[in-house]
């Protein structure tokens, strides 16, 4: 058999830029009502309350069928429900075009959410399948780049489509959801015709590489049972499960506050047009992508995983409390919005490496899904409290002070995590 590691970068060369686009994508149709935000809400007369409620219904759907969906993806296979998952959000997406009220536009954004629901803790279960525990930071972070770059995609596709506004009688923000929403239907007919459910039945692994796969991961999950032998009811009642809910949560408020707003926090400091915005808009998540590859990297490296989440959100939180006070510096404020988004992406990789550093089997697919489905009810409140103050006040400022107070509640959260090494030596 090739070396270990030589086996891994295969699997992950194999694997990730799949399931990468396929994340792409999920970003993409998730966030691109904030791109369609710029034309929508003029159109149909959505207030900026009326619009952040919206953008953060979308979590209320994903959060109701998120642990349901992770536990049926483990009985039928991964292969069959990510698949199911994405022809169903890309059939949602489009039908957003169709949108003419507010009450339609809160339940199409429901309906995505709950059509999405288990995609990331069904990723991130799936990879632990075929990623020994000791490079699953880098790997998680090589796939989680996908959130950022869907941005740096996003923006300009999204700014194209803008500029078809009155083409076949279509607004440019129909356009946006109607043709972003179609690669989910088609990459979910991929995902069912070729994605592995495990490595005994990749085709382009040899027998012996996938039988080491399998034992080095059974060798793993030995390890965690006889020092975490968790059940699933135990898993989903475990104190640092719940501790590490509570810190996504905290970390997902400023995660989505700052995603579904930054093409209009953008807008209001610089005055640019729409078509602008969105393309300026893209360059934070070039920054954000970068950062989270070099922070995880580094995790992995000196085999640490708390103090890198921590750091990273304090220096989100930093850059937040910056930009808000610089507001009327357009160069200062865009750079804090860089550094900001680079401090909150950065944390992803080191933080999906937590869970699965002590859960194994359906406790770790129950676990996996209740940390990302409690963390996502911040995708509810970021994206809501930040337009309730938009309106209030008219500016971003104290949406941004807000966003960076909850960075420093997860950093803090992150420090008093134990700090653990398990069979790898690892946290």
């Amino acid at each position: 058999m090739s070396g270990a590691s030589a086996v891994t970068d295969r699997v992950t060369r194999r694997l990730i830029p799949l399931l990468f686009a396929c994340y792409v994508v999920n970003y993409l149709d998730r966030f691109n009502i904030s791109f369609a935000a710029l034309e929508m809400k003029a159109d149909l007369g959505l207030s900026d309350s009326v619009y952040g409620l919206g953008a953060g219904m979308f979590f209320a759907g994903y959060v109701t069928f998120e642990i349901p969906s992770n536990l049926i993806l483990q009985r039928v296979g991964a292969r069959r429900w990510i698949a199911r998952i994405m022809v169903t959000w890309g059939l949602v997406s489009c039908a957003t075009m169709f949108v003419r009220t507010a009450g339609g536009f809160y339940s199409l954004r429901f309906l995505l959410g709950l059509a999405e629901a288990g995609f990331l803790p069904g990723m991130l279960f799936y990879l632990t399948h075929w990623i020994p525990a000791r490079e699953r930071a880098r790997v998680f972070a090589l796939f989680l780049t996908s959130t950022a770059l869907a941005g740096v995609i996003g923006a300009p596709i999204s700014a194209a489509l803008l500029k078809l506004s009155g083409a076949g009688g279509l607004a440019g923000w129909q356009w946006l959801f109607l043709v972003e929403g179609i690669p989910a239907v088609l990459l979910g007919v991929v995902i069912y015709c070729y994605l592995p459910d495990r490595p005994t039945d990749a085709r382009w692994l040899a027998a012996e590489e996938a039988e080491w796969i399998e034992r080095t991961l059974a060798a793993e999950r030995v390890a965690r049972e006889r020092a975490h032998r968790l059940t699933l009811w135990q898993a989903l009642t475990h104190g640092r499960v719940w501790r590490l809910c509570v810190l996504y949560f905290s970390t997902i408020i400023s995660f989505y506050g700052v995603a579904f707003w930054l093409p209009q926090i953008v807008q209001s400091f610089s005055g640019l047009s729409n078509v602008a915005a969105s393309l300026v808009a893209a360059l934070p998540y070039v920054a954000a992508a970068a950062g989270m590859v070099a922070v995880a990297r580094h995790s992995d490296r000196t085999g640490e995983r708390r103090r890198h989440v921590a750091v990273a959100a304090f220096t989100g939180a930093a850059a937040l409390a910056l930009g808000a006070l610089v507001q009327n510096v357009p160069a200062l404020a865009f750079l804090s919005l860089c550094l900001a988004a680079t401090g909150i992406w950065s944390t992803l990789g080191p933080f999906w490496s937590l869970p699965t550093a002590f859960l194994s089997g359906t406790a770790a697919a129950g676990g996996i899904a209740l940390v990302n489905s409690i963390g996502n009810v911040g995708g509810f409140v970021g994206p809501t409290v930040m337009g309730f103050l938009r309106q209030r006040t008219h500016r971003f400022e104290s949406g941004l002070i807000l966003l960076a107070v909850t960075l420093v509640v997860a950093g803090v959260l992150a420090l008093s995590l134990p700090d653990e090494h398990g069979g790898t030596g690892r946290n």
